[in-house]
């Protein structure tokens, strides 16, 4: 059964590894229509009423341009032999996406937070996803230098998990959202929402199986070591 768990698990993560690598390049030919800094492309048509705001639109620069590394950089984290073969550039990588989250990205979003489209509706799911991204990356930080690796492992699981709700809101988006059926602002809002409890539930699905798997396997070392000493005497 552990078997079976184990491979299934590493299978799903295989698989996230994968799409969030293809979605972070889709995101990046998206970003790339941005680099000429004009205001009537992609998104930008969305948000004529601040486009003329010159603090709006460098928080909006900031984050999309940002943002892209702190998905590739997550990528990285959560391979146990990546860990165990490269640990210091581990850490650096971690402080990477720790400082990208923290010092630009959560407050970059969270004054594009306060001009979301979707309503309050939109408006609310934006600021409690920035308030649980800056959440759950300082608990991973105080995890790992309090020396709690499982603590630290599941907080960035939850930190990485609203990263990629950016990843979630265009799968939604692309697959459900049609204008002549959907109001845009109702969509908009619902989805911001659906993104952000979809990947929660998904990331204490991982830390649930994760932690059953890891205690399996320490049952099972404890198991191997108790009959090699029976053999021995």
């Amino acid at each position: 059964m552990g078997i079976t768990k184990s491979v299934g698990i590493k299978a799903v993560k295989i698989l996230a590894v994968f799409s969030v690598m293809m979605f972070s390049i889709l995101m990046l030919k998206t970003i790339f229509q941005y680099t000429g800094l004009e205001k009537n492309v992609g998104f930008l048509l969305f948000k004529q009423q601040v486009v003329s705001n010159p603090y709006w639109m460098a928080f909006f620069y900031i984050h999309i341009f940002s943002i892209t590394l702190c998905l590739l950089a997550g990528l990285t984290q959560f391979s146990e032999r990546f860990l165990k073969e490269n640990r210091k550039l581990h850490r650096l990588i971690g402080k990477v996406y720790v400082y990208n989250i923290l010092i630009i990205n959560v407050p970059a979003c969270f004054v594009l937070g306060l001009f979301s489209n979707g309503g309050i509706t939109g408006i609310t799911g934006f600021l409690l996803q920035d308030v649980l991204w800056a959440y759950f990356t300082v608990a991973a930080v105080f995890s790992i230098k309090k020396g709690n690796i499982t603590s630290h492992r599941n907080s960035m699981i939850l930190s990485y998990a609203v990263t990629t709700t950016a990843i979630t809101f265009r799968i939604i988006k692309n697959l459900f959202y049609h204008d002549e059926v959907h109001d845009y602002e109702l969509f908009y809002g619902i989805n911001v929402w659906a993104s952000l409890i979809i990947n929660l539930s998904a990331a204490f699905l991982v830390i649930k199986n994760t932690g059953k798997l890891t205690l399996e396997t320490q049952v099972a070392d404890q198991d191997k070591s108790s009959d090699k000493q029976d053999q021995s005497e």
